[in-house]
């Protein structure tokens, strides 16, 4: 009598999951304008030298970083820097570069100050994910979202790059966590077959909604510093969460705490109507007390054992790689929407639609063309549309072809959102079960931390606008090809030890996938296909 058999009792699609996807939503509101605060808050519009004090239209040329002031008798001149500049605001709206001034040579300080919103990232996701084993998923990610809404709420305060730095920091600390913590006890409470369909909707819709909302709202404001006070006051909204939903079930039970499981799998079954035998959960709780004991006389796998077996070893590299890539060009993709000749709030906000038809592509073809082909073609086609759109940012004017610039804009990042989401159930179904947790996490971590490179790559656009996008497709196409030396883990038997992860999918070719395993099957005789019988068995 496992977890599964107990809630199909108990209720695992009723009032009470749609109660928790409904607050996973709003999670995922409160996770989208807390990431993308940064992009917010950071917009540089056009600029240019404000006129010195002795300025003369016929002796003196404008540019953006320098000014170039001839003598009178125009046979020399003098280069000197800008000390003020001239904004094209949008609506208005005042950003942290336009107010402190952020551009030129200054302009660095941006890309700093944010890196280490990644940094904070980083750290977080260990800090907080050894919380959510010590207290509890719930109460860590209560803790975990009111901290990066501090960081939100005090870096509207600051005016210095190190204060800036160190707020940035603080927010980033809750950047992945507050997510995936509460994913997980949708996750554990919702009837597999609704899993993949009502997560990716739920993400798809809300994250969607948050997305496209917060440029209106920073402009309704007109101020960088006032919409942050708006993108963390939501966060509190989080404080009715353990008022409304139960612990992790799953994490009560590896601590033993088997009472309190069942209180809380009674009070689920009461809010959905059922009635449910003392019986049921006498063998439940039997059945999870054995299973605790025989798992302490288990010969413990470590995540350092996956590097020590040729498979696994290179599974695991070619993993913390593809997370790097992923994540770098998520996030980069999302924030480069400047100099298309479209307003980037406007972009930026149309653009982040591409969540939810993101979403429905996944339910859609990711159980037919495996896990594989949707991460290699996700990636590959990722890095056409991305080098496409640099080249047409090199070679067209902006404001002739706003349009199509932006429509390439938004395709990028499509592929990145798919490729952003399909990547984590990737990883999890390829590491064992023993070390699935961790293995996941530290993949995550080291995504995460790579980000860090993501401002300096947006900065790269200051000396050549289409560099940030060449790059991201260099890298996008490197991650396809990384994604071919993985094994396909649809329909398979996915491995629960590292022994049996070092020996999962061996024999399988690098061009298997299991959208043609069913035409291979009918030419068995055919030598050229032999090669997916085996592993579709």
């Amino acid at each position: 009598m496992d977890l599964q058999r107990v809630l199909e009792k108990c209720g695992n699609f009723g009032p009470y999951q749609i109660l928790l996807l409904g607050l996973f939503g709003y999670t995922n509101i409160v996770s989208s304008l807390h990431y993308f605060s940064q992009t917010i808050i950071s917009f540089t519009p056009s600029h240019s030298c404000s006129p010195p004090a002795d300025y003369s239209q016929n002796l003196t040329l404008l540019q953006t970083c320098n000014v170039i002031q001839y003598d009178a008798d125009l046979t020399s001149h003098r280069d000197s820097k800008c000390t003020s500049w001239v904004f094209e605001r949008e609506s208005n709206y005042e950003s942290v570069t336009t107010e402190l001034k952020w551009v030129c040579d200054d302009a660095y300080k941006l890309a700093v100050g944010q890196s280490f919103f990644f940094i904070g990232s980083a750290l977080g996701s260990i800090f907080f994910g050894y919380l959510a084993d010590r207290i509890g998923r719930l109460p860590a990610c209560v803790l975990t979202t009111l901290t990066g809404a501090s960081g939100d709420f005090f870096t509207s305060f600051v005016s210095s790059l190190p204060w800036f730095s160190f707020t940035r920091f603080i927010s980033g600390l809750s950047m992945d966590t507050q997510y995936v913590l509460m994913y997980i006890l949708v996750f554990e409470y919702l009837s597999p077959q609704h899993r993949t369909f009502g997560l990716n909707i739920i993400l798809g819709v809300f994250y969607c909604f948050g997305l496209m909302i917060s440029p209106w709202i920073a402009i309704w404001l007109g101020n960088w510093r006032s919409y942050l006070w708006a993108a963390s006051l939501p966060a509190l909204g989080m404080l009715i969460y353990p008022m409304c939903l139960h612990e992790s079930a799953e994490w009560l039970l590896t601590k033993g705490k088997f009472d309190k499981a069942v209180n809380n799998l009674r009070s689920i079954a009461k809010f959905n109507g059922r009635k449910v035998e003392d019986s049921v959960f006498d063998e439940f709780v039997k059945h999870y007390r054995e299973k605790l004991y025989s798992s302490q006389k288990k010969s413990s796998d470590t995540f350092m054992g996956m590097l020590r077996t040729p498979r696994l070893r290179k599974f695991t590299i070619i993993l913390l790689i593809k997370s790097m890539i992923i994540t770098i060009a998520f996030d980069t993709l999302s924030r480069n929407v400047e100099g298309v000749g479209i307003s980037p709030f406007k972009l930026f906000s149309y653009s982040g639609f591409c969540y939810l038809p993101a979403g429905l592509m996944i339910i859609l073809f990711q159980n037919k063309i495996g896990r594989k082909g949707m991460a290699c073609a996700s990636l590959f086609v990722g890095a056409v549309i991305t080098a496409t759109t640099g080249y047409l940012v090199a070679t067209l004017y902006p404001e002739e072809h706003s349009v199509l610039l932006g429509i390439m804009v938004s395709l990028a990042r499509f592929g990145a959102v798919v490729a952003y989401d399909a990547e984590a159930q990737y990883a999890a179904e390829i590491i064992p079960t023993s070390v699935r947790g961790r293995g996941v996490a530290n993949i995550h971590v080291v995504g995460n931390a790579f980000a860090f490179f993501s401002p300096y790559v947006i900065y790269l656009g200051t000396f050549y606008k289409p560099l940030p996008s060449l790059l991201i497709s260099f890298v996008l196409l490197i991650g396809a090809c990384l994604c071919l030396t993985l094994p396909e883990t649809l329909h398979k038997q996915l491995p629960q030890t590292l022994e049996e992860g070092e020996i999962f999918a061996k024999g399988e070719k690098w061009y298997f996938f299991p959208c043609f395993s069913r035409r291979m099957q009918s030419n068995k005789s055919d030598p050229h296909l032999e090669f997916g019988n085996e592993n579709t068995k």
